[in-house]
């Protein structure tokens, strides 16, 4: 018997994320960690569950993910847009619910590089007359 799962690629800030959702019990794995080890806080876990509550299929699925790059919260972030794009895999159907909830956007934000003769990307050095 074929293993059917779906599978999406997400991206946020410099993360990536490649999710694997299969139909199951609901059971969530990040870098094969538990969802609530791998992401410390409530909010980060519910960023997570996000597209699976929009569509009302939560609980029926098993999400696998391999999530590398940035930090925490583009983790988070990717993970989202992922599980989203695997969805769609599963039933275009869902594609009005998720696009008009914002899961299916990639965030095009990214750090804005720091410049020569400056602090920080904007912040100059402090400036003295005297």
């Amino acid at each position: 018997m074929a293993l059917i799962q779906y599978y999406g690629t997400g991206r946020r800030k410099r993360a990536t994320a490649r999710v694997y959702i299969r139909p199951g019990e609901g059971k969530v794995m990040v870098n094969r960690k538990p969802v609530a080890e791998y992401f410390p806080t409530d909010r980060l876990q519910y960023m997570v569950q996000q597209p699976l509550n929009a569509v009302e299929v939560q609980g029926k699925f098993d999400i696998l993910v391999n999530v590398a790059g940035g930090g925490v919260a583009g983790q988070a972030g990717a993970t989202r847009h992922g599980v989203a794009r695997a969805l769609l895999q599963y039933n275009p159907e869902f594609r009005k619910k998720l696009k008009t909830a914002g899961f299916l956007t990639r965030d095009p934000r990214e750090v804005e590089r720091k410049k020569y003769g400056q602090r920080k990307a904007r912040a100059r050095f402090q400036f003295s007359k005297r």
